[in-house]
């Protein structure tokens, strides 16, 4: 074995711990924190997702993931709905959506950059063992 599993460990988390420096670096223009993008990039992809799942989707609890939503929508980057029952929604605003946009150009760049030593093959052959080793079907 080349690399032991702790080694390899060490690496995807420098990695993304290079990741979030530039990315929030890139973000900071737009005036958008990384979890703010973040929580945009999650609404327009599942604008249906409840407080609970997009606090799980961007890696923060409950309470902290409330806060953080009542600042943006203070803001004006997404409002609160009514959902089914008792449940909040959030979705994006017109301005969400623009910076959302602007974001991902900024985020792109950063995440194209960081794997340009890598062939297309290579970055497929990466992302199928990431997969895997999350548990998940990378061929699904």
């Amino acid at each position: 074995m080349k690399y032991q599993p702790g080694e390899v460990a060490l690496a995807v988390k420098r990695l993304q711990y290079r990741h979030h420096r530039a990315l929030s670096h890139a973000l900071a223009p737009l005036g958008l924190s990384l979890v703010q993008w973040d929580t945009l990039r999650h609404l327009h992809r599942k604008p249906d997702a409840s407080l609970h799942d997009l606090a799980v989707l961007t890696f923060q609890t409950d309470q902290s993931f409330g806060s953080l939503a009542t600042r943006m929508a203070d803001r004006g980057l997404i409002e609160r709905v009514p959902g089914p029952g008792r449940a909040v929604r959030h979705q994006l605003t017109e301005e969400g959506a623009r910076l959302r946009a602007a974001g991902q150009d900024a985020v792109d760049g950063v995440v194209e950059s960081s794997f340009q030593a890598l062939t297309p093959a290579q970055t497929d052959q990466l992302g199928d063992l990431l997969t895997l080793a999350l548990g998940a079907d990378p061929t699904a």
